[in-house]
């Protein structure tokens, strides 16, 4: 088949060397950005039910811009002032920086990781006798609380934001030849929007093993899989399949 559209479940790169648009320019294609799901912050009130006090933690880490976000939310909503002292653990420098949105940067105790969280762990454990409060979305991966069990530290997690389908409506009649998707979330929210989708001869491809087997358990096929040993990123992995299919038309 000539794969002319593909369409990617997130939001649109401000790179403008973006790998995808230099796909989309070696093969002449269409590639379209579209988030397929929403994150809503919870709302102070709910926050409350979960009986967390943030002033009880002496750290909180963060796994991305958006944990941020909330984290400075719902504590302007609650008047909590978070004190000078309060650590900061980001699972990458860039998520860090992002701090100095809410914070005078130089002036915190703020520590990073290199790109998973993994990496933030050998940093969490040399400050094992803090108190972690970690803001994430539900639902949320499971392996982090399972490597801070695993590490005996003691952390409470605190849901500020969730994420939920957004409204595809408008897709209702446009077709694409392959449709990327980054988290579990993605395909869960196209069934959600189309519950009487027909993949046929529309491509799907994941990045991830959680979403692989997301597509998997919801009846779907899976076609072109990321990462693998030849092709560590989407955009790679689309580039080989796409090559593929044209030297065999």
């Amino acid at each position: 088949m000539k794969i002319k559209s593909i369409l990617v479940s997130q939001p649109e790169p401000q790179n403008p060397k973006s790998p995808y648009y230099e796909l989309a320019r070696k093969y002449n294609l269409k590639v379209d950005f579209r988030p397929f799901i929403e994150v809503v912050g919870v709302q102070a009130k709910d926050f409350r039910q979960q009986k967390i006090n943030i002033l009880d933690y002496t750290a909180v880490i963060f796994t991305s811009k958006t944990g941020i976000d909330h984290f400075f939310r719902i504590a302007e909503e609650l008047r909590i002032c978070i004190p000078d002292d309060m650590k900061y653990f980001c699972i990458t420098e860039n998520v860090a920086f992002y701090l100095q949105k809410y914070i005078v940067y130089r002036k915190r105790k703020i520590f990073h990781g290199k790109a998973h969280f993994q990496d933030l762990m050998t940093v969490i454990n040399k400050h094992k006798e803090d108190k972690f409060f970690v803001p994430l979305s539900t639902p949320h991966k499971a392996e982090i609380p399972q490597l801070l069990d695993k590490h005996k530290i003691k952390y409470k997690i605190g849901n500020l934001y969730k994420t939920i389908s957004a409204n595809l409506s408008d897709l209702a009649d446009v077709y694409y030849d392959i449709l990327v998707f980054y988290s579990p979330s993605g395909p869960k929210s196209l069934l959600e929007n189309f519950p009487d989708f027909i993949q046929n001869h529309t491509l799907i491809a994941t990045f991830g093993p959680t979403t692989a087997a997301a597509v998997k358990k919801l009846g779907l096929r899976l076609d072109i899989d990321a990462p693998n040993p030849e092709s560590p990123s989407m955009t790679m992995a689309l580039d080989s399949f796409i090559r593929e299919c044209r030297k065999g038309k």
